[in-house]
């Protein structure tokens, strides 16, 4: 028993030396963590929270906010005749956006994942490269190539026989598929990289016994390549679905929200900056953001059934 109680005490002792470097690693830890969290907290923890409050006020920035509870919201889905258009504008992009960017990064993916001598780094270079310019200056290039009279495309579909291309951002029933062929564009390559991440992660192997059984290109695309890159696939989507419900600059620069292309995004900027009803914006911005929760929660659930 005095044994036990010598042993105990020894632990004891060996603890309390350790705790000293523990709490030193734990504090080191927490320095390194500081200033992002104190940015978080300031930059988007306070501001989420402030906008949370103005959404319950009347506020034109002017004036004092006056709180007018629920009113704002019920405002919102009784009064507001531009809520609805713009919701299915917003989803327009979605549904559009959403798959066009899936297919295409996977084929150009798959494409460039074989090796191609001395040209496989510079294809994937410059299919990644409009990802990473602004997405201001991006517009701003399509507006010039879309332009009906002096545009290269409409130049283009002239050269080729078209007598009468297409008025792409003066027609109403052009100007949101304009919108979506420029963000197609801009975002398909960065979304390759994250399949060509995916399909390296899967193991040769399991083609080879494919070709073995005798599956050709096309069911070993459907039956391996895309089963095994799905939570690739679930995180792009997730990040797609986001770029789309807050998809604004491109609406902004290139049709300014004319021709039936305003998204709900862009009206949040309008009802704040254009309009100063910022109680109102701060509302519809948190709608927004319940739309897209909604979605990823839903997301996430119907993704049971998918490979990991």
């Amino acid at each position: 028993m005095h044994q036990i109680n010598q042993d105990l005490k020894a632990a004891a002792a060996r603890h309390r030396r350790k705790n000293p470097l523990k709490r030193q690693e734990a504090l080191t830890g927490w320095l390194f963590v500081a200033p992002a969290l104190i940015g978080f907290a300031i930059f988007t923890a306070f501001s989420m929270c402030y906008s949370l409050y103005i959404s319950f006020t009347d506020w034109n920035i002017l004036s004092d906010p006056k709180f007018v509870g629920w009113q704002n919201y019920v405002n919102l889905f009784t009064r507001d005749i531009f809520f609805g258009e713009y919701l299915w504008n917003t989803i327009y992009y979605v549904l559009f956006l959403v798959p066009s960017v899936l297919v295409i990064s996977l084929f150009f993916a798959i494409l460039l994942n074989k090796t191609f001598k001395g040209f496989t780094s510079f294809y994937r270079a410059s299919l990644f490269l409009p990802s990473i310019i602004s997405t201001v200056a991006i517009a701003l290039v399509w507006k010039w190539l879309l332009n009906s009279q002096s545009g290269t495309i409409n130049g283009i579909l002239r050269w080729i026989g078209i007598s009468q291309p297409p008025q792409w951002l003066l027609d109403a029933k052009w100007a949101k598929l304009s919108i979506i062929l420029m963000r197609i564009w801009q975002m398909s390559g960065y979304y390759m990289v994250m399949y060509l991440t995916g399909l390296q992660t899967i193991p040769s192997s399991l083609y080879e016994a494919a070709r073995v059984d005798g599956a050709n290109k096309l069911q070993q695309l459907f039956f391996i390549t895309v089963p095994m890159l799905s939570p690739t696939t679930f995180a792009i989507m997730i990040l797609l679905v986001l770029e789309a419900f807050n998809i604004f600059e491109a609406v902004m620069i290139m049709t300014e929200g004319s021709l039936g292309t305003s998204s709900l995004m862009y009206y949040v900027y309008r009802l704040a900056f254009a309009s100063y009803r910022m109680g109102y914006a701060s509302a519809l911005a948190w709608i927004l953001f319940l739309i897209i929760l909604v979605f990823t929660i839903l997301r996430f659930v119907l993704k049971k059934d998918e490979v990991m």
